[in-house]
């Protein structure tokens, strides 16, 4: 739908439901010139899990907290598992810790193939670029539902997903991650099983994917190596990236505010896999998780007077409210937006390539993209040295006891960002539960101070195709976030 204004040449544009996200998203755009000027995001369905789960037995987090999403539902249940360990003072036995990485990595994985193959690249597939040189690669492997590589990479994610088979006896909606560990151990058998079925997905990433062993992927270091990639390397679905990339720059779309941050993905014995803290233009920082609040000012919510801390805030739906436009809050850190992601992990965690891509052009749809696939090969590396540290025979899970009182934060990562579970026990019973998900962070909308949330920065400035009701360019900078709208509002 649009609007022209004949006096001061603004058009303005609502743009959605759109396709190939999770939940439901709409933008409001204003344009000026063939650019957009500013964009309000929302999110149109409330569902209020955190209310479903206020005053039951901290315990049925693990039940319920998962099934806010069918995507990312492991990494809702470790996040839940997390804040109830938090409450117990409890710590994971090691292959406890171990198992559940792998739990959590196979669907962060899972979803990085996913976002990449079915969600982003089948745009190039459409009929608007059938003028580019890749149009046709693009749309043999690309095209929605029948494309090679969207075929493919749908096998290749069956297959990967067989681990939470092995580990966590179904998907999603798993009850295998606990507080102390998880349910279920893996014998020798298993352990063969569970690197077989990496060694097959590590395969068909380096034979179509990548077009070359993973361990090169995840060296990548410089901007001038992809380009080299780009002109001579492997062929493979990423070479043909950064071919449509370079053509279309996408290296230049899609900036928001280039501040990143993580929890830490993957807990290790002394640190995570991938890095906790933040990185801005000051460089790397560490993370204060008690300067985290959520802005209501725009939010269809009671509780506008001031941010809160998600451990003093609240979601009570406002049926009175006239000014908010979306159902999603405005979560701050230290006062001011975020992006959270794989190209925030990686940035925090010092992965050269993202931080040069970054440092030369700034967040793009190139640095997100780019990101997810250079984390997809560095995960998978370590999934398979995770798989042979598991102890058969040893401990699997620690028991601890639930107290009557007392709250705790559950901090992962899911594949498109920072996950908190924020929980506050009394009388043994869930007082608060408070989340804030990836995409909370990276659609949020406009605070008290009217500073707009990442997304909505990262579209100013994309251009308007004459007579465009949906701007092309408009959907590659929402895509390269890879929204999950259900988790946003939950």
């Amino acid at each position: 739908m649009s609007e022209r204004s004949p006096a001061d040449a603004t058009t303005r544009l609502v743009v959605g439901p759109f396709n190939r996200v999770e939940g439901d998203l709409e933008v409001r755009l204003e344009a000026r010139q063939g650019r957009v000027e500013a964009a309000y995001v929302s999110s149109p369905l409330f569902r209020g899990f955190e209310r479903i789960l206020e005053g039951r037995d901290p315990r049925d987090a693990l039940v319920i907290a998962p099934r806010i999403c069918g995507i990312c539902s492991v990494s809702q249940s470790h996040a839940a598992a997390l804040a109830l360990a938090g409450v117990q003072g409890l710590e994971p036995t090691q292959n406890g810790r171990t198992a559940t990485n792998l739990i959590v990595a196979t669907e962060n994985v899972a979803d990085h193939l996913m976002h990449f193959h079915v969600f982003f690249m089948p745009d190039f597939a459409r009929g608007i670029y059938a003028d580019r040189p890749w149009f046709a690669k693009a749309e043999a492997r690309f095209k929605a539902a029948q494309g090679t590589s969207v075929r493919r990479a749908l096998e290749t994610r069956t297959t990967l997903l067989h681990i939470l088979g092995l580990l966590a006896g179904r998907w999603p909606h798993t009850l295998a991650i606990q507080p102390g560990g998880v349910t279920r151990g893996a014998d020798a058998r298993d352990q063969m099983r569970l690197l077989a079925t990496l060694g097959a997905v590590r395969r068909a990433l380096e034979d179509h994917l990548f077009g070359a062993k993973l361990e090169r992927v995840a060296a990548l270091a410089s901007v001038e190596e992809i380009e080299q990639w780009r002109a001579n390397g492997p062929e493979g679905d990423f070479r043909l990236f950064l071919e449509i990339a370079a053509d279309l720059d996408l290296g230049r779309l899609g900036r928001a505010y280039d501040r990143y941050f993580s929890y830490g993905a993957y807990p290790g014995m002394e640190a995570p896999l991938y890095a906790r803290g933040t990185f801005t233009a000051e460089g790397p920082g560490a993370i204060d998780t008690g300067a985290i609040t959520e802005d209501h000012t725009n939010a269809r919510m009671e509780g506008r007077s001031r941010p809160h801390h998600p451990f003093e805030g609240s979601t009570l739906p406002d049926p009175d409210d006239e000014e908010g436009y979306t159902w999603c809050k405005a979560p701050r850190l230290g006062g001011v937006p975020f992006e959270a992601g794989a190209v925030a992990r990686q940035m925090v965690d010092g992965q050269p390539l993202i931080r040069d891509i970054v440092a030369r052009s700034g967040g793009s749809v190139l640095a997100r993209v780019a990101a997810r696939l250079v984390e997809t090969a560095r995960t998978l590396i370590a999934m398979e040295g995770w798989v042979r540290e598991l102890r058969p025979g040893e401990q699997w899970c620690a028991q601890g006891t639930m107290p009557s009182r007392g709250r705790a934060a559950g901090l992962t990562e899911a594949a498109r960002g920072a996950l908190g579970h924020w929980l506050k026990v009394e009388n043994g019973r869930i007082a608060s539960y408070q989340i804030i998900a990836p995409t909370t962070w990276n659609f949020s909308p406009r605070d008290a101070a009217g500073v707009p949330g990442p997304l909505e920065a990262a579209l100013v400035g994309a251009p308007i195709r004459q007579g465009e009701t949906t701007p092309v360019a408009v959907q590659h900078i929402v895509r390269s976030f890879d929204p999950c709208m259900v988790c946003t509002v939950h």
